[in-house]
């Protein structure tokens, strides 16, 4: 397909996971045609991390209320469906100004549909064949997914090859500019960090509470770590600074919680700081291998080959012996796959990646 000149809209709103897996598509569109035109409609909490994106020339925010997180509340489809309402409103008035060719719809619901529609004026929407929620029907052209397809990047990047669009190991990062670097360098130096600290990114959150680990285990963790002179630094939104601080107070060392205190774009900076990465299945874990960076991942509801860390060194660390793994429950009554981690489990697998990750403080 001849994309010269081509003017292309990426429909990936959430999560961030989800967005991370996506930005390869755009970094090889981009690189192979350096004339096209990319927009994206993303949620307003994850613009931020595409607006410092040289590929992509127009981010279209949105604010659509999950109904998915357990924080949503009772009221969550109502405040949904009126915000859909009013944004795809908005998104028609835009789209009347802004016109696309190419309507690529990676999220594959029902939503990300309509959102597509509204830019429908004599453009061709793309979709994956077989998307759930009765996504195909609004698809002009719908791209098959080979059942050999496991992991999310793997599928994503059909729309590379379906487009013509080659792939190459250099659309594999995240974009970082030198204003957020410095404000991780004050944010570190502020807090004692020298340039020859070891430092390791931890997510100790998710959406799912089926995937934390026990908040004492963290604490004993990070105080095992710091006795061999490396530092943990918890990370997550302003909404995890507590349960972060619970594991503080749980510490014998003092913690490092930086979740809601730095805006995802700096989140990038800090982490192409860090040795490494170690914790859960989230949208952390994606962002720290997208950035290059060796990741120890604790994996028990999910499925590491479809979800997992993707193109870099990698230690999944699971429970031994439970036939339940990968069960992908929201809730369970015993947490068999998080409790049956250990913190030796966890250790012996930094130990095997910390040593070849070294200390990026120079140059980063």
């Amino acid at each position: 397909m001849n994309l010269a000149g081509k003017n292309i809209l990426v429909i990936k709103p959430s999560s961030l996971g989800d967005i991370v897996h996506t930005l390869p598509v755009v970094h090889a569109l981009r690189r192979s045609h350096p004339d096209c035109r990319i927009g994206w409609i993303v949620q307003q909490g994850f613009a931020g991390l595409l607006e410092q994106d040289r590929s992509i020339d127009r981010v279209y925010p949105i604010d659509i209320p999950s109904t998915s997180d357990p924080r949503a509340g009772r009221l969550a489809y109502l405040r949904a469906f009126t915000s859909t309402v009013a944004t795809l409103r908005a998104l028609r008035r835009i789209f009347r100004q802004e016109r696309y060719d190419l309507i690529l719809d990676l999220h594959a619901s029902f939503r990300s549909g309509l959102l597509g529609l509204t830019a429908g004026r004599g453009g061709q929407r793309i979709g994956f064949a077989g998307a759930r929620e009765g996504n195909i029907l609004f698809q002009d052209q719908r791209i098959p997914v080979p059942e050999e397809t496991v992991h999310a990047v793997d599928k994503n990047l059909l729309f590379c090859r379906y487009l013509g669009c080659t792939v190459a190991d250099e659309d594999f990062y995240l974009a970082c500019d030198e204003h957020h670097r410095a404000g991780v360098k004050r944010f570190l130096a502020d807090r004692d960090i020298s340039a020859d600290d070891i430092l390791v990114y931890a997510g100790p959150t998710a959406r799912w509470q089926t995937k934390f680990w026990p908040a004492r285990r963290w604490a004993q963790l990070a105080d095992t770590l710091a006795g061999e002179g490396v530092r943990l630094v918890f990370a997550g939104s302003n909404a995890d600074r507590r349960y972060i601080s619970s594991i503080g107070a749980m510490m014998r060392t003092p913690v490092l919680n930086t979740a809601g205190r730095l805006e995802l774009a700096a989140a990038v900076a800090l982490i192409r700081r860090c040795a490494l990465y170690v914790g859960l299945d989230t949208g952390l874990m994606h962002m720290a291998a997208m950035a290059g960076r060796p990741v120890v991942a604790l994996f028990g509801p999910t499925h590491p080959e479809r979800v997992g860390p993707y193109g870099v060194a990698h230690r999944i660390v699971r429970a031994r012996g439970l036939a339940c793994l990968a069960c992908r429950r929201r809730q369970c009554a015993g947490m068999r796959c998080m409790e049956g981690i250990t913190v030796d489990d966890v250790m012996a697998a930094v130990h095997e990646l910390l040593p070849d990750a070294g200390n990026p403080s120079q140059g980063w």
